[in-house]
């Protein structure tokens, strides 16, 4: 019985890590498009929030995850020129 409790509360743990990482890259999804908005009508723009919440994300210790690469200016910029 101790063993069937012990994996209730690693398979509970590795859930929540979850549903943070997916919070997290949805969050870091709203902040690339706001960079790339932003970069489509001229006006100033930093990939700073970006990064920051792609730091956490590659933080996050789940083999399923793969980490993210973090976003440059100019990521952006050619995104917004190629599409």
């Amino acid at each position: 019985m101790s063993v069937h409790k012990d994996l209730i509360k690693h398979a509970e743990k590795q859930n929540k890590i979850y549903k943070m990482f997916l919070a997290l890259d949805q969050q870091r999804e709203s902040f690339i498009e706001e960079a790339v908005e932003l970069c489509k009508h001229g006006s100033p723009f930093s990939t700073d929030k970006i990064n920051e919440v792609t730091n956490k994300i590659n933080k996050i210790n789940l083999r399923f995850i793969p980490t993210r690469k973090n976003v440059t200016v100019d990521m952006i910029k050619d995104y917004v020129k190629n599409s």
